[in-house]
């Protein structure tokens, strides 16, 4: 038995903030997977600097 009822509105909150917290980590996911990608490839080149002279 609980000490203190959990009110209605927070279990509305926490699958909220649940789905938030699951869109952010795919998110994260995706630009770290093309990231690495675009790494890997060899399409990643630093530019030289260019002299001018």
């Amino acid at each position: 038995m609980a000490l203190k009822v959990e009110h209605e509105i927070h279990k509305r909150r926490f699958g909220r903030n649940m789905g938030v917290a699951l869109v952010l980590v795919s998110f994260i996911f995706v630009v770290f997977g093309l990231t690495v990608v675009k790494v890997t490839s060899g399409d990643f080149q630093p530019q030289k600097p260019e002299v001018q002279q």
